[in-house]
């Protein structure tokens, strides 16, 4: 296995509620497109379903694509999980559920763990074995 550290920069985000209640909770949808910082990885889009609590803190699913060269192969890696906000620090792990052109195959994890003070960059370590 072989672990890739990279940061991402949020070049847009774009969030909406569809679902607000009575009591202070709500439901959105982000839309967020990242680039690379000079490394492996060149761009990344990913779709989350957050749900906010009346205290500001969340839960999420997110589905990501990441535009990757890895070992000399470039394509594609799909990465599905959960995370969750506490208020001051958002932490997702993720698992890779497909890849695509030379990633075809590639198997592994990833995780990403930052606070307001990392933005507008999301730190990001990706564990994979090539195929």
């Amino acid at each position: 296995m072989t672990d890739l550290k990279t940061k991402l920069k949020i070049e847009s985000w774009d969030e909406k509620p569809y679902r607000e209640l009575p009591d202070g909770t709500k439901f959105t949808r982000a839309e967020v497109a990242l680039s690379g910082t000079g490394d492996a990885i060149s761009s990344a889009t990913f779709e989350g379903l957050m749900y906010y609590r009346a205290d500001g803190t969340s839960s999420y699913v997110t589905l990501m694509r990441l535009e990757a060269t890895l070992d000399g192969r470039t394509g594609a890696l799909v990465l599905r999980g959960p995370g969750a906000f506490d208020g001051t620090t958002a932490r997702g792990t993720f698992e890779v559920v497909a890849g695509t052109g030379g990633l075809e195959g590639v198997t592994g994890t990833a995780e990403s763990e930052s606070t307001h003070a990392d933005y507008p960059f999301m730190p990001l370590t990706v564990t994979y074995t090539m195929a």
